[in-house]
């Protein structure tokens, strides 16, 4: 370790760059659904060291692009090359000679631009840079600084925020219920970059380089044990008559908007929901909420009056069919305004097949729903990646669904889950989050993990279930804990059926959202302090 130290602080010019790809690299294996955080234990330190060997700069400026962001950015570059790999999948679905071209320099692209975010974050550690533990501490406070501002700024991308490196099991995801994955970002940092502090061996004693290293682990330690505790005291109790049967269709990305395929994609849903798996399976006879998934129908409710009739039909008269279609925008005298986006919308039927209310996809996602700067792109032919129209519109305000004889339900629709204490303010009334998506896109990556893991740690935040339809998985039914109790595997083609269990009392995390951050970061920078002192002194 003494040599790789040394080699990481000398390192300079392409090797240095390499090296730090590499690190950043290994650090991605930490992230869902790998969840190595060895890996994350034998990259931090390489972050520091190469932070330690870099140029000290003159002023602030200087050190904005200076070596400091260049060390972040090549981490960073490493890190979302391999956690966000998955997306390069969506550019293969149409199967597109020029998409197939384009796909890595994209997905290469996006790294860059979300790296960027960790350089700053480097840049401003480095100012705060000393020779011992401070130094730390100002890398946790200002990397955790920049996962904000990725998943905050320019509507905000908070995929695979380092945090999530603990939370790989039910009792690591507790801490989740206090600090939010953001919290857990600073500590992740923290922690693993402790052997930074052992090696190489400096004038201080051995006990005195190794104490922070136990420390990062009798954290660990403690995260876990608090974990067991809340897991064996905390009792959560099902909604009472409250069945939900959940479907998961799997309709192939490249057929699922053609007009062909309609008929057969209504009856390959409604043979799902009716079907009965065996014989306790009462079909729809005991369901309250039948739920599809996001998009599942695809197409305007207006264009296909005969296939609406079908589904009518199947329902049962005390029944809400949950699900992910498009919505034509309409004026106040009911007609269709003309050259207007449609939403992505969740729809509400009764057992009459009337559409009674809906919610509107609010958040929408960059390049792939909408378009920034649409009108210039659209010049080259460049388009979003997901159907639908022109682009999609964003919806008001986030809602609740309010249905007679049912708890109030979140709706949110696919990406909008990802975002760490920014459900909306009506998530403190819902009695349980549904989680529409449609995952196709990313068939046979590890996308699907991913964002399955993401909507996990959500419930464990808010302390509310939360039921997720996927149309190729995964579909399930996650408690307040983070429990699965039902689910249903990705590319598994079927229905499940369960009931959500009710709120916990409001979480910590709830309750605060990130004031705790907040103070551990405040802790943080004044622990950093010195480190700003010495640099001053140096400037006189």
């Amino acid at each position: 370790m003494t040599a790789l130290a040394e080699f990481a602080m000398l390192a300079h010019g392409w090797r240095r760059i390499l090296m730090l790809v590499v690190a950043g690299a290994l650090a991605g294996l930490s992230a869902p659904p790998a969840f190595f955080l060895v890996a994350l234990f034998i990259a931090m330190p390489v972050l520091v060291w190469a932070l330690d060997g870099a140029e000290r700069q003159p002023s602030i400026r200087a050190a904005i692009l200076g070596p400091a962001f260049q060390v972040g950015l090549a981490f960073g570059f490493g890190y979302f090359l391999v956690t966000l790999h998955w997306i390069g999948a969506a550019f293969l679905v149409d199967g597109e000679w020029l998409l197939v071209v384009v796909m890595p320099f994209a997905v290469a692209g996006l790294a860059l631009i979300l790296a960027l975010f960790w350089g700053l974050g480097t840049a401003l550690a480095h100012l705060f840079w000393s020779t011992g533990p401070a130094r730390i501490f100002a890398l946790a406070t200002a990397l955790t600084l920049a996962e904000l501002a990725r998943g905050y700024l320019f509507t905000g991308f908070p995929f695979d925020l380092l945090g999530y490196a603990l939370t790989a099991n039910l009792e690591m995801m507790q801490a989740t219920s206090l600090i939010g994955v953001y919290g857990l970002t600073f500590v992740a940092v923290l922690i693993s970059a402790t052997p930074a502090l052992v090696w190489p061996a400096a004038e201080r004693s051995l006990m005195a380089r190794t104490l922070p290293l136990f420390a990062a682990f009798g954290l660990l330690a403690a995260q876990i044990g608090w974990g067991n505790y809340r897991l064996a005291e905390t009792q959560t109790e099902p909604f009472e008559d409250v069945v939900l049967r959940i479907v998961q269709p799997v309709i192939p990305q490249d057929i699922k908007w053609q007009t062909f395929a309609r008929e057969e994609t209504v009856t390959r849903l409604l043979d799902l929901s009716t079907m009965r798996t065996n014989a306790e399976d009462q079909g729809l006879d005991d369901v309250t909420h039948l739920i599809w998934p996001e998009a599942a129908i695809p197409f305007f409710l207006s264009d296909e009056p005969e296939l609406l009739a079908r589904i009518a039909r199947t329902l049962p008269d005390d029944i809400w069919l949950l699900t992910g279609a498009p919505r034509q925008p309409y004026g106040a005298n009911g007609e269709i305004l003309p050259g207007a986006k449609p939403f992505n919308s969740v729809l509400a039927f009764n057992g009459a097949g009337e559409v009674v209310t809906s919610y509107d996809k609010t958040h929408l996602v960059p390049f792939g729903e909408y378009l920034p700067f649409g009108d210039f792109w659209s010049q080259f032919g460049i388009t979003q990646f997901v159907e639908g129209s022109q682009g999609w519109a964003a919806g008001g305000e986030r809602r609740l669904l309010q249905l007679p004889g049912s708890p109030a339900i979140l709706p949110l629709v696919c990406y909008e889950i990802v975002f760490p204490g920014s459900l909306g303010d009506p998530v403190a009334d819902a009695g349980f989050i549904l989680v529409v998506t449609n995952d196709a896109w990313f068939d046979g990556s590890i996308g699907l993990a991913q964002h399955f893991h993401h909507a996990r740690v959500r419930a464990v935040e808010e302390g509310k279930s939360v039921v997720r339809a996927a149309n190729s998985g995964i579909s399930a039914i996650v408690d307040p804990l983070g429990h699965i109790d039902v689910t249903l595997a990705e590319g598994m083609v079927g229905a499940i059926k369960g009931t959500p269990a009710q709120p916990l009392a409001p979480t910590v995390f709830a309750r605060y959202r990130h004031w705790p951050l907040v103070a551990m970061l405040i802790l943080g920078g004044l622990l950093a302090l010195p480190g700003w002192r010495r640099r001053l002194r140096r400037l006189d």
